[in-house]
């Protein structure tokens, strides 16, 4: 047996093969989708997987306002923020920022599961969430992904 044929190939930026990919967020369970959709933001699910590199794929959100939670989540769960201020703890629930806006209620649970350093704000630029089914992307011929 030759040894010498077993390399281990690392991607770079170079050799990277970044696709786009349309999920249907219609009546799916909110950190069921999330932890998916960072899945293949990161590039787990291709065999070519390098985890210090961009490899992963653009993904595309669509009817995010129709996601749902199991339980009594949408009110018992609370988002904790600081403005820095002394007295500027912030909270607020599912609820509320669904209605602000249901984007920001998927980019939330997605960007909980990505990585906290340099790489995971990068990969988090690979997300678009939509609200209704319309998206601008078509150019980019995105396939349909069902989870």
């Amino acid at each position: 047996m030759d040894t010498l044929s077993y390399k281990t190939i690392s991607a770079n930026k170079a050799t990277v093969e970044k696709n786009w990919v349309v999920i249907d967020a219609n009546a799916k369970v909110l950190g069921r989708l999330a932890s998916e959709v960072a899945k293949i933001i990161r590039g787990k699910n291709k065999p070519s997987y390098t985890p210090h590199v961009d490899c992963g794929d653009n993904v595309i959100i669509i009817n995010a306002d129709k996601v749902r939670m199991t339980g009594k989540k949408w009110d018992d769960r609370v988002y904790l923020s600081y403005t820095g201020y002394p007295g500027g703890q912030r909270e607020i629930t599912p609820r509320q920022l669904k209605a602000k806006s249901s984007r920001l209620l998927v980019e939330r649970a997605v960007r909980g599961m990505l990585p906290k350093n340099r790489l995971g704000r990068q990969l988090f630029g690979n997300l678009y969430v939509y609200e209704g089914t319309e998206h601008p992307h078509e150019a980019q011929q995105p396939k349909e992904v069902k989870l």
